[in-house]
């Protein structure tokens, strides 16, 4: 053997003995290592968890932000064991978090579920309101270079305050760190089923399935921003519909159970306790009376006086919506009788009302507004 041979072999062998050295980690004592250690002290994460979640929810209801659903959790001691023992990206022979407590940061997590995209914003400024956050993460610009999309949730790792801390009811939670999710409803609807499917199959995703996934997931972002755009043009026309009955142009404000709340509002006087359902609930009556704008409401009940009717009908004075139905038939009288029910029973009590008003000499309209949106005369 020539001396250049020798070196080479001299080498090789030196190599192989390092490789034999360097035993790879024991993978499964390492994730039974920190299992255990977590589960030492999982019930403080619990703990923990649950006191962000209550934090974020009284800051989202004094902001009044409306979201579908906010929920806690400490990790899954299964899910914790799989993620320490993860291979190094660097080193596969060696875990990629050499200390698992200390390097997995979502041992405790808070979800945020949305349901307009422009939410999530206002959400994460309230984060930052809440807590000093560590971290701000944006997946959404890895998983486009992957191909995958709609995972577009935003990540933030947070402590609480040192100020709140120094309250008794949170020291416990003092250093401990949470990450917080906030996403839209579809996003998490697609994370959900994407990460079922994606993570419980093959590494490599077949082709086709990857197509349609990328076909999907265009879609839910299309609707995504539709879903804001309906919204945004939903509160434009609210304000604008609040606008014109503050000025009395009536003509185009539809009836909706928002523009007859102002509306009464103005007309029969305000009253808290009245919920929106009562208000929905009326506007679906005007619909099924005929009515499609204020200005014929306006048209109908013009010149009754609702307490002196309430009196009259029920011998005292009822609420805003009893009252503003007491005008609608003195206004319409048996159109009104016609329309409102096919109960014999209610129909018998709206013509007693009818009699009431006419013993004390209230003219009984006929108002129609189908008629008057026809140019008919409604009289």
């Amino acid at each position: 053997m020539t001396d250049d041979a020798s070196a080479l072999s001299r080498q090789v062998d030196e190599v192989d003995r390092e490789e034999e050295q360097e035993e790879p980690s024991n993978f499964a004592e390492h994730r039974r290592t920190a299992v255990e250690e977590y589960l030492r002290v999982r019930p403080r994460y619990e703990a923990f968890a649950r006191a962000v979640r209550e934090i974020l929810v009284q800051a989202l209801r004094a902001k009044d932000i409306k979201v579908n659903f906010v929920e806690a959790r400490a990790k899954e001691p299964e899910s914790f064991g799989a993620k320490a023992e993860t291979p190094s990206e660097n080193d596969p022979r060696a875990p990629k978090y050499r200390s698992p407590l200390n390097d997995i940061t979502d041992l405790a997590g808070v979800r945020i579920v949305t349901f307009f995209p422009r939410t999530v914003v206002s959400v994460g400024a309230c984060i930052r309101e809440e807590f000093e956050v560590l971290e701000h993460t944006d997946p959404s610009r890895t998983l486009l270079q992957e191909e995958r999309f709609g995972y577009q949730s935003k990540h933030y790792l947070v402590r609480l305050s040192s100020k709140r801390t120094a309250l008794p009811e949170y020291n416990p939670h003092f250093g401990l760190v949470a990450e917080v999710q906030v996403r839209t409803i579809l996003q998490h609807a697609w994370a959900e089923i994407e990460h079922d499917i994606q993570y419980k199959s093959s590494i490599t995703i077949p082709n086709t399935i990857r197509r349609r996934f990328m076909a999907l997931a265009g879609v839910l972002e299309i609707a995504d921003r539709e879903f804001q755009a309906i919204e945004d043009e939903d509160t434009q026309l609210k304000q604008k519909a609040r606008t014109a009955v503050e000025e009395g142009v009536l003509g185009q404000v539809e009836i909706t159970a928002d523009a007859l709340l102002s509306y009464l509002d103005r007309r029969v006087g305000s009253d808290a306790r009245i919920s929106m359902f009562s208000y929905e609930y009326m506007a679906r009556v005007l619909r099924r009376l005929g009515f499609t704008t204020i200005e014929q409401v306006d048209a109908c009940i013009k010149g009754y006086n609702d307490d002196r009717l309430s009196r009259i009908a029920w011998e005292r004075r009822q609420g805003p919506i009893s009252r503003f139905e007491d005008m609608l038939i003195a206004g319409m009288g048996p159109v009104f009788v016609e329309r409102r029910t096919n109960d014999a029973g209610i129909r018998g009590l709206i013509q007693n009302i009818l009699a009431k008003f006419e013993e004390h000499e209230i003219p009984i309209g006929n108002y129609d507004p189908e008629a008057a949106l026809r140019g008919a005369s409604p009289d």
